[in-house]
């Protein structure tokens, strides 16, 4: 049975779809002198245009066959619709013999293009014949096919003298033109279609055009026309980057702009267009027109500034996308569009705008010539306004920009170079682009940017209605009409999947010290005494706050707050660098251009492949004149030059070049043409593809990358509160998609807490009721004003979390207010206050009673340490409840200040929030004991011990989670420690150090080091268990994954857009050379034992080894040689794999089997340092004689030894060990000159994971799943 043939290859498209060369129909036109008649006075007699010819690629004549090469069977375009254009023979007239008009031939033409409706959009106000002859004009299109794909036309009229019109339909090559007719010019078109909008190169390649056709014959037209559509067919589009494409199209050079990145759109316009048309408030009128989703029509008098300015409105959404329909040109014919039912939007000429407006209600009407936004319909426009303080700004930052290029050009010379013009308006234009993209974003990131808060990850849910309570009452118009748009449940979605996109990363570069804080808390975020009440901050604070670039020194662990500041990496009395402006500097970023071989005709297979091979040659060289480390720009030469092959049929030399592109930048690799290329390979070609070791692992892996259908839970959900009987699993998801808590340890506590009988399920009115006072609770917390008395005496991260009502107290009437730090007094009736005592400071809280006229008042009683008098408050009613929320709070105190864990302190206020509602939601009988359960805090204080180990405590300096607000914590598998570094080019927040800690999963989070606030809250490297990371070159972390993958993260951007994929198993370890021995390689090994080095520049690899024994668990780089740790051996190797020297853990351990776990090496007391499984002792051989046994180093209480570093003259060994009984996660420090053990760290429930060092000052330490802690000690 024959074999099935590999499907058909379908190509990329170049920038070219269809041309059209449309003019009057035979029928309008029956001899100059009937239409000279019919001129008169009046208006020109109207014509009806047609398609006169279509010329669509590819262009090479079909007598020379297909281009040369062995593909050329399975290489094609797409699938397209047939279009024959039929035009009648002028009687008298017949074709030559054997020869076919233009008009007869089979034409495909792309989905998408409708000839019958392109002569109307081609010529939207008619088509008359001129007495004189007009200026060209230039018009653009916007074509939409049934799915929704857009295609983008450039139109360019121009006129030419009428003649016989014979000239035009004879199909006769030879024919010469007769005598034009005096005053008489007909229009005729050019229309382009490309798949990319790029308008203003389109419009300047038919600017070149037109220089010809206006002098060359009649019969000369079409091949002209031909011929230009065939040069604008073989241009490649440009890949997302810095690469811009330029060709010479005579006499301009065309510039074919790329894409900022595969998320942008593709920008090749003015935009500052609408800026010019409109004063900013309409401006904003009509993005909040386009957010609501609203009918808009756009009018003006000029047909290519309804397109421009459209389009302009649109890239201002970036990156909302308009999803609705989008027509910017309607012609006579199509002004009926205007009455549909659904959101659109289009443009008609302004000559319609009365009509428009009196035929249809409820749209909106935007005058482009006279810069007004109005609704047309009885009544006024119904559309809510934007968030005031996000409206305010963008004015001013729009009023803050420079839009005339003239004043940029005063100080220069003049230009007496064409291009060179042109190039000093592009380069202005694209700074400008760059500003208004900013300030845009910069509008949307501040319109949107709470959203987040009010979205449960895990769950996928959007809680609307809580997130409109906390928008202002006259901005909730506004939102309420936005959250039901499609284009917002598509960002919800993208925010869901937590999509790096432009929102997202301005959202990141932009967020508070508090807002990287609030990744990190247990209960729910609310506003801050910094976010209600913004102050000066005075000269000290503002010291305080300095940027720094390498490990400062940390403080003592004083005052753990919500926000640990005085226990970050922060030098006291340093200045942070940078302020926020008033208007948004768009760094500029620099851009790199790649000039197009000239195209030789006639348009044959040879020219052709001349072609094909100019471009493969040219990019060669310029990937060879490339400086080592410029990743960027060689990724987008390997596209280019991969599509080229493509092209000629070199599929094997294509998949190598798209084998690099994969390693290089995974972000612009095209995964569904390579997958559909590699699927089209011939049986040979496949065989021969197999035998190259480069090619057989990438073409595996390119067969099962995942595709783009979506997942199943793709969608968002919208909280709802229960309607059944909920059980324990049920409640526990609820209350996460509800948002109030995460923690599932906490939910299942609450949940006993609201079922105090027998019957454990919470019916659907307790739910209700619940949620009700939590949500009460928190708006008045919300709500709450302080007085600036009171918000100057409080830290900027604190907030008033409950309030009671007024009581009498020992002193005097007022509120009790409890923030997480302390209590206050806020005087009733009167501006003041006192404050009653922080929770570090209190001895004993009592709950009392107190007889006053007889009655049995219940009473909270407060000693405190610092003051000899015991505060007293009749709460009565809340007296228990204040009672236990106090306790709750001092336990979480000292819990934090004990064991340096301001964790705890956010745990007790959750607990305490929490106990205040469940109060409010139960019956007065069950509700203090409900209550009770909540007390979690009291209960660890008393159960653990009450400090931590004197040499811990002393050692120990702070703890963060980097799981703190999920739902369970998980695993510290790696950390790594970056310092920072000043750049000028560099965000401020890039210089700050940095801690990269991987979870489970591939998930990676990154502290910024300098206040232990996030920086970045997940990025995702694959979905298996991460297992090294090393900093290369200051701006790549390398990180090493247990699916044999490398993944390269961008220390700047944070993305992962390069993996390389050359190990064949898990990656064990990472090593990166010293600067002064080959600072551009790195060191790279795998479990099977295979060790790669890796050009950094380039990404490949220079060298590889196969080590005979398996388990490769670590590697070293001492004295230019590679000591491997295999585990049954430690091998010391040259750089090319040859043995040198090796110690077997055979000869030493003969008791029972066991392997090594990994080794340190000391060469300044020339010894070798390791740990072996099941052994609790460190093991000591010196480096000059590693027969000799090795001294053995016992660790006392030691179960299991996990993870060994070196800082300074010590060693740093961590694992499980005994503690007071416990098993606990245990850090032996050992003093590496005298050889014993100095100190014994107890800080971490769970076993020690991984052990980093900080500049040698600090160590960190991360923890096992149960507790998911990061710990940090000083080094002495």
């Amino acid at each position: 049975m024959a074999e099935a043939a590999p499907p058909r290859l379908e190509l990329p498209s170049g920038l070219l779809e269809l041309c059209a060369l449309l003019g009057a129909s035979r029928d309008s036109l029956r001899g100059p002198e009937q239409v000279a008649q019919k001129r008169g006075p009046g208006a020109p007699p109207a014509l009806s245009p047609e398609v006169l010819s279509v010329f669509v690629p590819p262009f090479a004549s079909k007598e020379d066959g297909p281009a040369a090469g062995a593909h050329g069977s399975t290489l094609g375009r797409g699938k397209r619709r047939s279009f024959r254009k039929k035009r009648e023979k002028p009687p008298g007239r017949s074709l030559s013999d054997g020869a076919q008009g233009p008009g007869s031939e089979d034409v495909s033409v792309p989905n998408g293009v409708d000839l019958f409706v392109l002569p109307q959009l081609c010529f939207p106000g008619g088509m008359c014949v001129a007495s004189e002859p007009k200026e060209d004009r230039v018009h653009f299109l916007v074509l939409t096919d049934v799915c929704g794909d857009r295609t983008y036309g450039v139109v360019a009229q121009y006129y030419r003298p009428l003649h016989d019109e014979c000239c035009f339909y004879n199909g006769k090559a030879h024919w010469e033109p007769t005598r034009p007719a005096a005053g008489c010019f007909l229009p005729f078109a050019v229309c382009v279609v490309s798949r990319f909008p790029y308008y203003r190169a389109l419009r300047d390649c038919l600017s070149c055009l037109l220089t010809h056709l206006k002098f060359c014959k009649d019969f000369e037209v079409d091949n002209h026309i031909k011929d230009f559509a065939a040069k604008l067919s073989l241009i490649p589009s440009p890949p997302p980057g810095p690469l811009h494409l330029v060709f010479n199209m005579k006499p301009l050079q065309i510039v074919f702009p790329a894409r900022a990145d595969p998320e942008s759109p593709l920008i090749d316009l003015d935009l500052h267009l609408p800026l010019l048309c409109f004063r900013p408030e309409k401006v904003l009128q009509v993005l909040t027109c386009l957010l609501t989703e609203q009918r808009l029509v756009f009018f003006s008098s000029n047909w290519a500034l309804l397109t421009l300015v459209a389009e302009c409105f649109l890239a201002y959404l970036h990156p909302l996308q308009w999803q609705h329909t989008l027509v910017p040109i309607l012609s006579e014919q199509m002004l009926d569009f205007v009455m549909a039912p659904t959101s659109f939007l289009m443009g008609c000429h302004l000559a319609h705008f009365d009509d428009v407006s009196k035929e249809a209600d409820g749209l909106v009407l935007i005058n482009i010539d006279h810069g007004t936004v109005t609704h047309a319909g009885d009544g006024d426009l119904a559309v809510p306004g934007l968030p005031l303080l996000a409206a305010r700004t963008f004015v001013q930052r729009v009023q803050s920009l420079q839009l005339q290029h003239e004043l940029d050009l005063a100080h220069l010379g003049a230009s007496t170079d064409l291009n060179d013009g042109r190039a000093r308006r592009r380069a202005w234009q694209q700074r400008l682009n760059g500003q208004i993209q900013q300030l845009t974003l910069q509008l949307l990131v501040s319109i949107f940017r709470d959203v987040k808060n009010h979205l449960n990850y895990e769950n996928r849910v959007f809680n609307s209605e809580e997130f409109l309570k906390t928008r202002a009452p006259g901005d909730q118009p506004f939102y309420k009409q936005v959250l039901d748009t499609y284009m917002f449940r598509s960002f919800l979605k993208a925010r869901l999947n937590r999509r790096m996109d432009a929102f997202a990363q301005a959202d990141l570069s932009t967020q508070s010290e508090e807002d990287g804080a609030s990744g990190m808390l247990l209960s729910p975020r609310r506003l801050t005494v910094e976010k209600t009440a913004p102050r000066k901050p005075s000269a000290q604070h503002a010291a305080r706050r300095r940027m720094v670039v390498s490990m400062p020194d940390l403080q003592d662990f004083a005052s753990p707050e919500l926000l640990p500041r005085k226990a970050s990496l922060r030098k006291p009395g340093t200045l942070d660098r940078g302020s926020v402006s008033a208007a948004p500097e768009a760094t500029p970023r620099s851009t790199f251009t790649f000039k197009v071989p000239e195209i030789h005709f006639p348009l044959v297979s040879q020219c052709v492949q001349a072609y094909h091979c100019d471009c493969v040659a040219q990019l060669g060289k310029a990937m060879d004149a490339l400086a080592p480390g410029s990743s960027m720009l060689l990724a987008r030469y390997l596209y280019l030059r991969s599509l080229v092959l493509l092209r000629q049929g070199r599929l094997l030399d294509a998949l190598l070049d798209f084998q690099r592109l994969y390693k290089t930048d995974l972000g612009i690799f095209p995964a569904k043409l390579v997958r559909q290329a590699v699927q089209s390979m011939s049986g040979p070609e496949r065989t021969q593809a197999e035998r190259m070791p480069e090619l057989r692992r990438f073409i595996s892996e390119v067969l099962v990358l995942p595709g783009e259908t979506p997942r199943a839970d793709d969608g968002v959900k919208h909280f709802e509160l229960p309607r059944t009987h909920l059980q324990l699993g049920e409640f526990v998801q609820r209350v996460q998609e509800s948002g109030i808590v995460k923690d599932a340890g906490i939910i299942s506590l609450l949940f006993e807490a609201l079922t105090p009988g027998h019957q454990k399920l919470i019916d659907p009115e307790t739910f209700k009721d619940f949620y009700t006072c939590w949500k009460e609770r928190e708006a008045e917390a919300r709500e709450l004003s302080l007085s600036a008395e009171v918000t100057a005496h409080l830290d900027k991260h604190e907030c008033v979390h409950k309030l009671s009502s007024s009581v009498r107290t020992s002193r005097g009437v007022g509120r009790i207010a409890m923030t997480q730090k302390r209590l206050l007094l806020l005087a009733e009736g009167r501006p003041g206050f006192t404050e009653i005592c922080t929770f570090r400071d209190i001895e004993e809280v009592r709950s009392t009673t107190t007889v006053y006229l007889l009655l049995k008042i219940a009473t909270l009683k407060i000693r405190m340490v610092s003051k000899k008098e015991v505060f007293e408050a009749n709460l009565k009613r809340e007296c228990d409840l204040w009672h236990l929320m106090v306790k709750e709070m001092w336990a979480g105190r000292k819990l934090a200040d004990s064991h340096k864990d301001p964790q705890y302190v956010q745990q007790a206020l959750t607990h305490v929030l929490l106990m205040d509602a469940v109060v409010s939601a139960l019956q007065p009988s069950g509700a203090t004991w409900g209550a009770s359960h909540l007390s979690c805090c009291e209960k660890m204080q008393s159960e653990m011990p009450s400090a931590l180990p004197r040499t811990t405590l002393e050692t120990l300096k702070h703890r963060i989670s980097p799981s703190a607000g999920e739902s369970c914590p998980g695993a510290v598998d790696v950390l790594l420690y970056t310092p920072g570094h000043l750049d000028p080019a560099e965000k401020v927040s890039d210089a700050r150090p940095k801690l990269w800690c991987a979870l489970s999963e591939g998930r990676v989070v990154v502290f910024d080091a300098s206040s232990w606030t996030v920086h970045q809250q997940r990025l995702r490297v694959g979905t298996a268990t991460l297992t090294c990371m090393v900093l290369v070159e200051q701006s790549q972390v390398w990180v090493g994954s247990e699916d044999s993958v490398i993944y390269v993260i961008s220390v700047h951007s944070m993305s992962c857009n390069k993996q390389l994929t050359d190990h064949r198993t898990s990656i064990t370890d990472l090593v990166v050379p010293d600067r002064t021995e080959a600072p551009s390689q790195v060191y790279s090994c795998s479990v099977d034992g295979a060790v790669l080095a890796w050009d950094v520049s380039t990404l490949r690899v220079t060298s590889r080894f196969q080590l005979p024994s398996g388990g490769l668990s670590s590697i070293r780089l001492h004295g230019g040689r590679l000591w491997c740790c295999t585990g049954g051996s430690i091998m010391v190797v040259t750089t090319s794999g040859v043995l040198c020297q090796q110690l077997k853990l055979d000869e030493n351990f003969q008791e029972r089997r066991t392997a090594f776990l990994g080794f340190q090496l000391l060469p300044e007391q020339g010894q070798l340092w390791a740990v072996c499984a099941g052994y609790d002792d460190v093991y000591i051989w010196a480096l000059g004689d590693l027969g000799r046994p090795p001294q053995r180093l016992r660790l006392q209480d030691c179960a299991e030894v996990r993870c060994m570093i070196r800082v300074k003259k010590q060693i740093w060994v961590g694992g499980t060990g005994l503690s007071q009984g416990k098993t606990k996660g245990k850090i032996y420090v050992i003093d590496a000159e005298r050889r014993t053990v100095e100190k014994e760290l107890v800080a971490h429930s769970d076993t020690v994971k991984t052990l980093c060092s900080a500049e040698d000052r600090y160590v960190l330490s991360g923890s096992g799943r149960e507790e998911g802690k990061i710990a940090i000690w000083t080094v002495e």
